[in-house]
């Protein structure tokens, strides 16, 4: 600590001596900061912001203009390298325009108008320090002009009873801000509406209004629909708008995005397959029905937007295709005029290899994870995705162990499944299939694990699906049957009885058991990695777990007899039978493009019931370590008050059946790649009994909150836009497992205890 307050105290004047007004020139200013106020409580000063288009330099955590100052390092003297390098990483002043000014003037008055406020007005004070300016936009909004009444003129019934068939669903209501916003949202949603039915060549553009103002700021409008012009013998004529319906869908397999016309493609094999045409070119890569199968576009259907993004969508889940387009065409059929429909499809990378590293260094035990992932995505030629993982992780530990068969931690891991893009389930339509967009996963998996005290395998398979909705911004995980067995064949002399030698039910955790369970989760995001808008971010994950019910009540009906403790097995094996919840919740504030405070909370509980007691070691709670209290390793923290001592038992001993994280971190980008982050975490976990070799880590509401073990810490983060590495320092604050004063470690800091060092891929949530 004391090391950190010498560095800091040595920066601080290093960067204030790098003025930010060195390369101001003369009769200029250092544009410091942008204030914007408004008269009116119902018009935020934070949406006006906005459309100002002059911000200053960036300030890191919201105090230092970091790639300034670093760029006010740099000499004069750009031949040298080390002053390119710093202009080029820095960034240089914003020089104060009063051009740019005005026109931001103008832009929050603009905006203030199309939200209603006609008679807004906007002016701007200026205030100069030395070489700095600080420009402050004030807005009066005046009185706001209101929806007095609403007319359709719409002379096409069909149209007009598809545009007011749901009246629940329009937007101008009668009492309403004249907000022009809302005018272009509605334009935008009878121009959808009508091309999911049918109306392919409609867009918004045929949608005016006529606005009649009156004295007492009240609006009469009329939404009016025109007609479709068209150029008919060198002469402008207006027709009715009409529908399309699709006469035929091709795809078109070998599509070159780089030439601009179909008719460049080419095409060695043409195959009818229900209706559809396949046109091959020299590499039939996917299969016939997998292109149809995912196609929600029609021969002979009405034409609708929705059918085209549900096919994209559709398209984008398979994973050989590097690039999808869809194109249409209109064309004479007898007397009607219709559409061709062409796929255009690029065949992506059909094999993919990728490694990933993490690792930790606390109190001098190293750790370090090394995985491999090997993903064929054309395996059958349907798209189905064949994934290989090998993973070895490593941890040195240090301590009296004694008697010991290994003096450290390593696991090997590996897992091989298959996914296929659809609900493969008997007895499904192939409608209902459509509707719900699934992937299917089957799997099997082994992990081995060697620790000091014993070697244990852990074997398993699954049958799973996914699936999301709503442009994935809801996303689903079903598990329908999910198997493992845990198999220990190596361990110390006495290992289990040492464990518990009055709690048998302990011991079972490492004695041989199987797990047949179920589970659910549930994700949902506003994230929208298409947009550009600056808004605040949440995410919700909620998550269920089932396991043993289905075999206890076999077990129940064909009347197994009950082992020496009063339990059921299959196959001659103990399985285990629980329920499990979790809950995970985080919302990020995002204050400028570079800056933002991030916060989570999450919680979990996990009840044995019926044939189990406790749960199996592999699926209790755990706390610490990169993605929890970032003061402790992992497995080093709780439950509740008790402390480990680095023993043969602590390892198993630190784990819960209960958990609880408080996350709270602030993120700033600085310069390049390169991202730090503050942070401070809270959290624990606890037992729902009390055992006698985990004293203290019962849960008591009455008194959970007083064990909330506390850390705070910094980070660097280099964002490479396709993933993030990450280095965390976290320094413990608050240690649940000490006594009386002695809990507030900050008081007395010790760095080379207190403080680990976490590596990982990913944000922490």
């Amino acid at each position: 600590m004391k090391h950190s307050l010498k560095l800091l105290c040595l920066l601080l004047p290093l960067l204030s001596a790098c003025s930010a007004t060195k390369y101001v020139g003369e009769n200029e200013y250092l544009l410091d900061k942008v204030i914007v106020e408004t008269d009116n409580k119902d018009v935020k000063a934070s949406s006006l912001k906005a459309y100002v288009r002059q911000e200053p330099n960036h300030k890191a955590f919201g105090l230092v203009r970091f790639p300034l100052h670093l760029y006010s390092l740099s000499g004069r003297d750009s031949t040298k390298r080390i002053n390119r390098w710093l202009r080029r990483t820095g960034t240089p002043p914003v020089i104060y325009s009063e051009s740019l000014t005005e026109r931001s003037r103008q832009e929050i008055e603009k905006a203030l108008s199309n939200q209603g406020y006609m008679g807004a007005s906007v002016s701007v004070d200026t205030i100069i320090k030395k070489k700095k300016i600080t420009v402050k936009y004030k807005a009066v909004t005046g009185e706001p002009y209101y929806i007095d009444g609403i007319s359709y003129n719409i002379p096409n019934d069909t149209i007009r009873r598809i545009v007011l068939q749901d009246t629940s669903a329009l937007l101008l209501k009668n009492g309403a801000l004249f907000d022009r916003n809302v005018l272009e949202e509605e334009r935008q949603r009878i121009s959808t509406l009508l091309r999911n039915r049918g109306y392919y060549a409609f867009n918004k553009e045929y949608i005016t209004y006529t606005a009649d103002t009156t004295r007492s700021h009240r609006v009469n409008l009329e939404l009016n629909l025109m007609p479709m012009p068209v150029e008919s013998n060198g002469q402008l004529v207006y027709e009715k708008h009409k529908t399309y319906r699709i006469n035929q869908v091709y795809f078109i397999t070998n599509y070159d995005p780089m030439n601009t016309s179909t008719e460049q493609t080419e095409v060695l094999d043409t195959v009818d397959y229900k209706g559809y045409k396949i046109l091959y070119g020299e590499k039939r890569f996917i299969k016939k029905s997998t292109l149809v199968n995912n196609c929600y576009i029609e021969p002979g259907q009405l034409f609708s937007n929705r059918m085209v993004d549900n096919t994209y969508s559709a398209f984008s889940r398979l994973r050989v295709l590097k690039y999808v387009n869809i194109r249409f065409v209109p064309i004479e059929v007898g007397e009607e005029e219709m559409l061709n429909c062409y796929i255009l499809l690029t065949e992506g990378k059909s094999q993919t290899i990728s490694i990933d590293v993490e690792g930790t260094n606390s109190a001098g035990d190293f750790g370090f994870a090394v995985g491999l992932t090997h993903q064929h995505r054309n395996i059958f030629k349907g798209s189905e995705t064949w994934s290989t993982k090998f993973r070895m992780a490593y941890e040195s530990l240090s301590g009296n162990f004694g008697s010991i068969i290994n003096d450290n931690y390593t696991e090997l891991s590996a897992e091989t499944g298959i996914t296929y893009p659809q609900f493969l389930f008997p007895f499904l339509s192939s409608s209902f299939k459509k509707r719900l967009r699934a992937t299917t996963e089957f799997s099997i998996n082994a992990n081995l694990q060697q620790r000091p005290e014993y070697t244990r395998v852990i074997a398993g398979a699954g049958w799973k699906y996914k699936w999301n909705t709503r442009r994935n911004r809801f996303r689903h995980t079903l598990d329908l049957v999910d198997v493992s067995y845990v198999y220990l064949p190596k361990s110390i002399s006495g290992f289990i009885d040492s464990i518990s030698p009055e709690n048998p039910l302990l011991r079972y955790s490492y004695e041989d058991h199987f797990i047949m369970r179920s589970s659910y989760i549930f994700y949902r995001t506003n994230l929208n990695t298409a947009s550009n808008n600056l808004y605040n971010i949440y995410t919700l994950r909620a998550a269920g777990e089932i396991a043993g019910n289905l075999l206890y009540g076999l077990s129940k009906l064909t009347g197994q007899k009950r082992g020496a403790d009063q339990e059921y097995s299959f196959l001659g094996i103990r399985y285990s039978q629980y329920a499990k919840a979790d809950l995970d919740y985080s919302y990020t504030f995002r204050f400028t493009e570079k800056n933002s405070l991030a916060l989570h909370i999450g919680t979990g509980i996990a009840i044995p019931y019926g044939n189990s007691e406790m749960l199996p070691f592999e699926k209790r709670y755990f706390s610490g370590g990169a993605n929890s209290v970032r003061g402790w390793s992992v497995r080093t923290l709780g439950p509740g008050t008790y402390r480990g001592e680095n023993t043969v038992t602590d390892f198993m001993n630190q784990c819960g059946d209960i958990r609880l994280d408080l996350n709270a971190e602030y993120r700033s980008k600085i310069i390049w790649k390169l991202e730090l982050a503050a942070f401070i975490d809270a959290g624990n976990i606890w037992t729902i009994r009390s055992y006698p070799q985990q004293p203290g880590g019962v849960f008591k509401l009455r008194s959970f909150y007083k064990e909330l073990a506390m850390a705070y810490g910094l980070g660097a983060r280099l964002d490479f836009n396709y993933f993030i590495l990450r280095f965390d320092l976290g320094i413990k604050a608050f240690d649940p497992s000490l006594t009386g004063s002695k809990r507030w470690v900050i008081a007395n800091q010790d760095l080379r205890q207190d403080a680990t060092l976490h590596f990982a891929v990913g944000y922490p949530f």
